[in-house]
């Protein structure tokens, strides 16, 4: 069964892997000189933060990467970056080689990796939470938020939001004081949801669902509404009021703790869009669950580029642009610009590592 086929079923990544210190990629230093120089680099990020915000965000990261890999032997007339439309679109893109190097999360990259055309060569570590609770009541409420301020990490945890809706609001009181939501109480709620490809965005609260009710999915919910857009999409449904659930990484709330009051008409300094709602939204916005952790994003290389840009899929490059990208998170710059995503370094990663995600899709196909 070809499980890129799959919409409706769970793709779930059960287990949390550890990352490897290995590499899938060779350390050899480029060949000849001739054969190392590249017209255009294709690069791509997943929208899981709205299009706008990325592209402002890793401005510049073009030319570092084409001063990096120079140092390394490689010439690369142009770096071409964009925003995929959605994180099946940025998988698709790289499995057929349209793209170069993807930012995909691991759940992406585990499904897409399938016919084997992509390859994982680095894993991003992050600032933990200042939270790292699976109580959703201590989520909540402005003494509760989060700051990022914990250890490094290599995952990532979801969160079930219930939104300011009328219905959104007695499913968070019903949390806040202890008592347990029924999948009655689940089902009567319109929630918003990412694709089924996107770890914090559909397949870890699936998962949730799945360990507390019995089995359920998402799928089996009476109103679901699929966003292509991104997790602003997200926020900005939840604050019109116009879903009561949705779900998303745990630090969501940090990165749009701004726009959430701003007028409808200003943006933050980001470019987010404001959405005009009045208390905060930590107040506001009530994580109702909290799943297990999920592995880290990933940067993942085609291993079937296009004409003229073969050497991307030599261990040579690969373990070129490891080092390079390395090398530039590690500069002051560099951080800024991979902060977009809550990046704060990378770790060279094997293929190996996703071998548990793929045993949980292949169940999920069957």
């Amino acid at each position: 069964m070809n499980i890129k086929k799959i919409s409706a079923s769970l793709l779930a990544v059960a287990l949390l892997a550890g990352c490897s210190s290995g590499s899938s990629a060779a350390s050899a230093a480029p060949a000849e000189e001739a054969d190392n120089s590249i017209e255009e680099l294709k690069i791509e990020f997943v929208p899981s933060k709205d299009a706008d915000v990325i592209k402002t965000g890793t401005a510049g990261l073009d030319q570092m990467i084409i001063d990096a890999m120079a140092e390394r032997g490689y010439e690369i007339g142009k770096v071409d970056i964009t925003v995929g439309v959605n994180y099946d679109a940025t998988g698709e893109a790289l499995d057929s080689g349209a793209i170069d190097l993807g930012w995909l999360p691991g759940g992406t990259y585990a499904l897409y990796s399938a016919d084997g055309n992509i390859d994982v060569i680095l894993t991003a570590t992050r600032n933990g939470l200042s939270n790292d609770s699976e109580d959703p009541t201590t989520w909540n409420g402005d003494a509760n938020a989060t700051k990022k301020d914990g250890p490094q990490v290599t995952y990532y945890r979801s969160l079930i939001y219930a939104g300011p809706s009328e219905y959104g609001k007695k499913l968070a009181e019903k949390v806040n004081n202890g008592e347990e939501l029924t999948w009655e109480d689940l089902d009567g709620a319109k929630w918003a949801v990412q694709k089924t490809s996107s770890s914090a965005g559909y397949i870890y609260p699936t998962m949730w669902l799945m360990d507390h009710y019995d089995g359920k999915k998402i799928s089996d919910l009476s109103t679901v509404v699929p966003l292509d857009s991104g997790y602003g999409t997200a926020f900005a449904e939840a604050a019109a009021e116009d879903v009561d659930i949705i779900v998303c990484y745990a630090d969501g709330r940090n990165d749009y703790e701004k726009a959430w009051n701003l007028p409808t008409d200003q943006q933050d300094e980001t470019g987010k869009q404001g959405m005009g709602r009045e208390d905060t939204i930590w107040n506001e916005l009530n994580v109702i669950g909290v799943t297990p952790g999920i592995y880290n994003d990933t940067v993942a290389i085609t291993k079937a580029p296009r004409q003229g840009n073969e050497v991307v899929a030599t261990p040579e490059f690969a373990a070129a642009m490891q080092d390079a990208l390395i090398e530039i998170i590690g500069t002051e710059e560099g951080k800024a610009i991979f902060d977009v995503y809550s990046h704060t370094g990378y770790a060279k990663a094997t293929d190996a590592d996703y071998d548990g995600a793929r045993q949980a899709l292949q169940a999920a196909a069957e």
